[in-house]
């Protein structure tokens, strides 16, 4: 059994395949419902300083996080909203 990767995302503690599945969902984003590459990186960089991220998952909101920082209009679930 593999362990629980505290602050990793799911690129890099992708169980099962499911970190392609989440990249063609963020592909299939309109360019106007997307964020840019620096917004994206940016997001993920203060998630990745979050104890709220195990295993590429939000604990608060339950979402994958690479995927909820893909979408513009989306925010930050905790409650000082890093982003």
């Amino acid at each position: 059994m593999k362990p629980v990767c505290r602050r990793c995302l799911l690129s890099e503690a992708d169980a099962g395949g499911v970190y392609e599945t989440i990249r063609r969902r963020i592909a299939l984003l309109p360019d106007d419902a997307r964020t840019t590459d620096s917004e994206y990186q940016r997001r993920l960089d203060c998630c990745c300083t979050c104890d709220a991220l195990v295993n590429g998952l939000c604990t608060i909101c339950g979402c994958f996080t690479e995927l909820r920082a893909a979408k513009s209009a989306m925010h930050c679930p905790h409650p000082s909203q890093y982003w």
